[in-house]
């Protein structure tokens, strides 16, 4: 026998012993499986103080001497929903130029230098129903940052200069909002969702920014000082000492008065198919919605497990099948929200290639459909309550999350005890529970589809989803003359 005769003989033998059946054990060693797991502990965090002063107004106050370090924020009523539609705009405005221009003691940018030389930070900002002032500082400076915050808190000093700098950040953000088909999703289903002119999805215009001018930032602070203030502080502080220090600052103002109560409406979206044609991409982004609900309903917690088996992670049955059984998307999530105090969406969303947009939505559909007639697994209900009361440890893990959600339910009038009765249900809820509100939230027939995508890459056609006719979008924007010295001004942006 040759030696190159040898070789291939000796590579067939190796490759028939790589290729022969191999005999297991009935049950493999799995060691791992023996690991024994210890019950979640009792969820009671560390709770901070409140306090309501006679004027209504709420403190919390969050003693943690683990850092060198404390921050602090005031939580005020009102947001871009209680400003008229044609001044749409005059949170992120209001919120830029708050902190830019700074008080009347110290302008905005001295204020910049001072917070840098002692790394702390003063923000503000604005949301759609509340503005804000944070603060943050090592302890030895937090005096003279609180001094800081509170002059800018009372006493804003809202320059023209800061406004027009705002106002132009502000415009650059419009006329470049077609940029990434993820923000035109998100924004125009929000649309189809609530209404375009609901105070939930309307837009700021390069027309409606133009208009607000420094008394409209003066006059909103003024009015929206009187409301119901929320006071947090945590950190490396003397409880009593900084109790007597905020009494000193928020005592003394006047009984708070409460916003007007909303009457807003919530019909949900027309059913149907909208697309939007983005001709720069390769891809399509798919949002399914519809109407959801609001936190204080007594489902929520059944909803939130049918969340997490619909689409709220890696096990769930949009990801299993979509994405990793039929590889049609590379990122698929999403379920029935709720809100503190209106319907959130339903929101399910696909990201997918341009050829295999309606074959992803409509296997997205089937699933969606399937919650009302495929049944949940134990196993199925199981790991969606491992996901939700496992992550407790990572959202209330530090003093300060606990007082953010604190704020948060004293803001919305939810209970003290929210968290741990939301946790003591979520445990509680069983497969008929999870069962029983598919089917009554689940209405597949009330969706809307809305694609943005390559118009022309999208084979087969998105009407041979069989849902209508598809409902184009205009996404142009409007550019005014109004806006005199900005570029294009008289142009229009698709």
């Amino acid at each position: 026998m040759t030696r190159t005769t040898g070789k291939k003989l000796f590579l067939a033998l190796g490759m028939a012993a790589l290729l022969a059946p191999v005999a297991l054990p009935a049950q493999q060693n799995k060691p791992w499986e023996k690991i024994p797991i210890p019950p979640l502990p009792a969820f009671h965090p560390q709770q901070p103080k409140r306090i309501e002063l006679k004027n209504g107004i709420v403190v919390f106050l969050q003693e943690d001497h683990e850092l060198p370090f404390i921050s602090g924020s005031v939580l005020i009523p009102g947001g871009s929903r209680d400003v008229p539609a044609a001044q749409a705009g005059l949170m992120d405005l209001y919120g830029m130029a708050w902190r830019t221009s700074g008080s009347e003691k110290m302008s905005g940018d001295a204020m910049d230098s001072y917070l840098a030389a002692r790394a702390a930070h003063i923000e503000t900002g604005g949301d759609v129903d509340s503005t804000a002032i944070s603060w943050d500082s090592l302890t030895k400076d937090s005096d003279d940052v609180f001094a800081l915050a509170m002059d800018l808190l009372f006493h804003p000093r809202f320059s023209a200069e800061k406004l027009m700098l705002a106002k132009q950040q502000e415009a650059t953000g419009i006329v470049r909002r077609n940029d990434d088909e993820g923000d035109i999703a998100s924004r125009e289903s929000n649309k189809l969702v609530y209404g375009a002119g609901s105070p939930y999805a309307r837009q700021p215009e390069l027309a409606t920014i133009a208009k607000i001018s420094v008394a409209d930032l003066q006059a909103w602070h003024d009015h929206s000082l009187k409301g119901k203030l929320i006071v947090g502080i945590s950190g490396d502080f003397n409880e009593a000492a900084m109790e007597a220090k905020i009494r000193a600052v928020f005592g003394s103002l006047p009984r708070v008065q409460p916003l007007p109560a909303r009457h807003d409406t919530f019909d949900g979206p027309k059913p149907g198919v909208y697309f939007i044609n983005k001709d720069d991409v390769n891809q399509s982004n798919i949002q399914i919605v519809g109407l959801g609900t609001e936190r204080n309903n007594p489902d929520v917690p059944a909803l939130a497990l049918m969340n997490d088996i619909l689409g709220g992670g890696f096990g769930s049955r949009l990801f299993q099948t979509v994405r990793t059984k039929l590889g049609l998307a590379y990122a698929v999530d999403g379920g029935l929200g709720f809100s503190y105090d209106h319907p959130a969406p339903f929101d399910v969303e696909v990201l997918t290639k341009s050829a295999s947009t309606v074959e992803a939505t409509q296997q997205t559909m089937n699933i969606i459909r399937g919650l009302t007639t495929m049944p949940f697994s134990e196993a199925e209900l199981k790991m969606a309550k491992d996901d939700i009361l496992n992550s407790f440890l990572f959202r209330y893990d530090t003093p300060e999350k606990v007082l953010g959600e604190r704020e948060r339910l004293e803001f919305y009038g939810y209970p003290a005890d929210y968290l741990e009765t939301y946790k003591a249900q979520l445990e509680k809820v069983t497969l008929a529970d999870v069962t029983a509100v598919a089917k009554k939230y689940i209405h597949p027939d009330k969706l809307a589809i809305l694609v943005v995508g390559n118009g022309p890459e999208i084979k087969p056609a998105l009407d041979t989803l069989n849902m209508g006719p598809v409902h184009p979008i205009d996404i142009t924007i409007p550019r005014p003359g109004a806006m005199a010295g900005h570029p294009g001004a008289a142009e229009k942006q698709q």
